[in-house]
């Protein structure tokens, strides 16, 4: 069953009119900005906040395709003398791009061959997963974390939506009224912990979603800090787990759905037994994910025992770039064979190309206004300003406004685009007061990936949305919920992990 998404004749309307109003207000926020006056600005600054004010515009309405409007801005930044057409699109090159490239190409193989559908049905077969509704919702809502730290939360959604509909069907055939148990809540409240729990998975890992590999790069080019694929492990996977935890007490606990006795063993049996035996291309596929994995962690495991300054360590880290990893291993699906004598092989050109190539864009574009903004000196105008304006003065009051600042824009533009508007903006502010831009940054960088109150907030919800066993109400109750649970535990969780980093 594939998901299907429900737009309705009004939301349809209303898509329409954001984008006109867009496509009118953009050209027109350039113009005022323009011919505005800004004394404290240089040429190339001015028409830089020019650009921007267009981009963002453009961005938040989605007048033009996200990432389309990136390349519209670094057009626009070559043409009107910004800064050169090597220094615009030197970004779009940035190491962390060929990152996104290897590890979507291993997320579509993953896919591909049901690596990911496999792995679900076996934690949906420990047995004392499945005997009540609790349990089980906190099954689907593991697996859909789990898959969404290596496969985006949307094909993480869309995986979990067929299995989810197909057992909650066994289990309306199972049980009565009179067993004392709402179905249909609980129905939505699977629903939720889907679309939710690849969210907040994505969150665990540098590659699970495109808001941390941009918080990374912006921070890797803006700050000078770089952050390993262990090192975010570190700080992220506590901060994940605290937010799940939340996310089933929420769902789960407080779900008001009741209780009964589940018998779904037979579903799943039947379900295993249709995948059959591994394949040669699933196991080609967990070879390559399962070094590239290793490969991506040891650089940072090693630092730890020997020491940063260690040479097999500095050795490593040169070496074993992320980037080059990912596309190592996305390489080696190319070269796995599935049938040396049919000269096939566990992944194909044809399959390759349908990655999320706007996302890859998108970053390439942000992250390229992102240094504009400090080379041109807009970014210490911006955060002068803004500083005076908000009269925040402390790390924590900026770290906490970044993070609010994130997840409200992320409930109504894409989590990737409010990461590339908000991070440069917060890091721009820190600096401008003297403060550590590290814990701002990647408090934004967090809140970015949330956004859980409406179907347009991100895919997973308007996935789980089009099922129909949604209503939109219960969605923005729970979502306003997990919104502010979420900000207190990313404020806590990087004031915490800042104190234990030494990144005070």
């Amino acid at each position: 069953m594939e998901p299907r998404e429900v737009i309705t004749e009004a939301e349809e309307r209303f898509e329409r009119w954001r984008k006109i109003t867009g496509l009118v207000a953009g050209p027109v926020v350039f113009a005022v900005l323009y011919f505005l006056p800004f004394p404290s600005l240089s040429h190339k600054a001015h028409m830089l906040l020019c650009v921007i004010g267009l981009v963002l515009v453009f961005w938040l309405t989605e007048a033009l395709p996200i990432p389309v409007t990136a390349l519209l801005g670094a057009v626009l930044n070559i043409v009107l003398g910004v800064a050169p057409a090597k220094e615009v699109f030197s970004p779009f090159a940035h190491p962390l791009v060929f990152l996104f490239i290897g590890s979507f190409i291993l997320a579509e193989a993953i896919s591909l061959h049901g690596l990911d559908k496999r792995f679900s049905l076996a934690i949906l077969s420990i047995r004392f997963l499945e005997r009540n509704p609790s349990g089980l919702l906190f099954a689907f809502g593991i697996i859909a974390a789990g898959t969404s730290m290596w496969v985006s939360n949307t094909a993480s959604t869309a995986m979990m939506l067929p299995i989810a509909m197909g057992i909650l069907s066994a289990i309306g055939d199972a049980v009565t009224p009179r067993d004392g148990f709402n179905l249909n809540r609980f129905s939505t409240m699977m629903m939720l912990m889907i679309a939710y729990g690849a969210s907040v998975g994505g969150i665990a890992t540098p590659v699970g979603t495109p808001p941390n590999l941009i918080g990374i790069g912006m921070i890797d080019t803006l700050v000078g800090v770089k952050i390993g694929f262990f090192e975010w492990m570190g700080f992220a996977v506590p901060i994940t787990i605290v937010m799940f935890l939340f996310l089933f007490l929420l769902l789960g606990l407080f779900g008001g759905y009741g209780n009964v006795r589940l018998d779904i063993r037979e579903y799943i049996e039947k379900n295993r037994s249709l995948l059959g035996t591994w394949s040669r291309a699933e196991i080609n596929t967990a070879i390559a994910f399962s070094l590239t994995v290793f490969l991506w962690i040891l650089p940072s495991v090693v630092g730890m025992i020997l020491g940063k300054s260690h040479p097999l360590s500095e050795l490593l880290s040169a070496r074993l770039n992320a980037g080059v990893v990912a596309l190592a291993g996305a390489v080696l699906l190319f070269i796995l064979p599935v049938s040396l004598r049919e000269c096939r092989f566990t992944m194909t050109w044809k399959h390759a190309v349908g990655i999320d190539w706007g996302t890859i864009v998108l970053f390439g574009g942000g992250l390229s206004l992102g240094k504009l903004m400090f080379s041109t000196g807009l970014a210490e105008n911006f955060g002068r300003w803004l500083t005076e304006f908000s009269g925040v003065s402390s790390v924590w009051g900026l770290t906490a406004m970044g993070i609010m600042f994130a997840i409200i824009l992320s409930e109504t533009t894409s989590n990737t685009a409010s990461a590339n508007m908000v991070i440069p903006l917060i890091i721009a502010i820190a600096q401008s007061m003297n403060i550590p831009a590290l814990p701002p940054a990647l408090g934004a960088c967090l809140g970015a990936s949330f956004g859980f109150m409406l179907p347009v907030s991100t895919p997973p919800n308007a996935i789980v949305y089009g099922s129909g066993m949604v209503p939109i109400l219960a969605m923005v109750r729970k979502g306003v919920l997990f919104d502010i649970g979420g900000f207190f535990i990313i404020l806590f969780g990087v004031m915490g992990m800042s104190y234990l980093f030494g990144w005070m």
